[in-house]
């Protein structure tokens, strides 16, 4: 059960921000609000959470967290750094979180999912005092992180798990890995219970609306597994946007000619929801080859 934020312990929290030296791990993340959500013995996993600028703590905003990716092995809550920045600017409480990863924790890909429920979890436990609205959380992340995020979106070992749910409102997927069967990524590791866990084959109704940002020439995730997600998400009476980045590899949104178009997608999707208004204002790509790549959106076909 995730602990409740108490309001002194939230003042302490924004006082020690900037408290992690820079390179220091956990990281420093200037202007971010540093909040545990689950600790294990003297392991602490936190959530950083931007606020939008004069962000009152008694109004109920839309939030979004984003995991990072990195095989369940590695990465840094640094990795949307940006992208949580440019939620926070349009209004959206944007968090970014740590999670159990094997090389800094000797962790399980479970313990990973397991964490990310958890941070979901706490989110909504502690809304009024973050300022967010419970039934407006959604969750995303590349990669392992967007695996981490669909899969407790749809199987029923975290949909069922815990008084207060875990399940996101929204899925914001960049080159997420939806399979973890026999022929998926990562199975080596998770082959005894990839049943339970892989989103693709956990899809059921109700699904949160989600959008998928993958590049045409990702090695890792093919293009016909999102357009599986696609077909099976409305299948169930879900919403699920595709977006194809032509000529893009793994980890394209990463890259910052692909930046703008990719967060300028997100930003369209969460409006589409009714979270934020207006256009996107992040900035225009470069005019540079890595730029100009086509992009192909998919959509359900009534």
């Amino acid at each position: 059960m995730p602990r409740i934020l108490h309001a002194a312990a939230f003042v302490l929290a924004i006082l020690a921000g900037n408290a992690v030296a820079v390179g220091a791990y956990p990281p420093q993340l200037p202007g971010a609000v540093p909040l545990v959500y689950e600790t294990y013995g003297a392991v602490a996993m936190r959530l950083w959470v931007f606020n939008p600028e004069g962000h009152n703590l008694s109004e109920q905003r839309p939030a979004v967290v984003l995991f990072f990716g990195g095989g369940w092995n590695r990465g840094s809550p640094e990795q949307f750094e940006r992208h949580a920045r440019y939620l926070a600017s349009r209004g959206i409480v944007a968090a970014v979180a740590d999670y159990r990863v094997g090389s800094r924790h000797e962790s399980s890909p479970m313990d990973s999912m397991t964490d990310g429920c958890a941070a979901v979890r706490y989110l909504r436990a502690n809304a009024l005092r973050l300022g967010i609205d419970p039934q407006r959380i959604g969750a995303g992340g590349g990669s392992a992180g967007g695996q981490i995020a669909a899969s407790i979106a749809t199987a029923d070992l975290f949909r069922r798990d815990g008084e207060v749910s875990c399940v996101p409102d929204a899925l914001v997927l960049f080159n997420p890995v939806y399979d973890n069967g026999p022929t998926g990524y990562g199975h080596g590791r998770v082959k005894r219970y990839w049943e339970q866990i892989s989103p693709l084959h956990n899809i059921h109704a109700p699904m949160p609306p989600s959008v998928t940002l993958l590049g045409s020439d990702d090695k890792l995730i093919p293009v016909a597994t999102a357009r599986e997600w696609q077909r099976r998400v409305e299948a169930a009476g879900g919403r699920a946007d595709v977006h194809i980045y032509d000529g893009a590899r793994h980890g394209f949104f990463n890259k910052t000619a692909y930046y703008a178009e990719t967060v300028a997608t997100m930003d369209r999707f969460l409006a589409s929801l009714g979270w934020l208004e207006g256009e996107p204002t992040v900035a225009k790509p470069s005019d540079s080859a890595e730029g100009r790549g086509k992009r192909e959106r998919t959509t359900r076909v009534d």
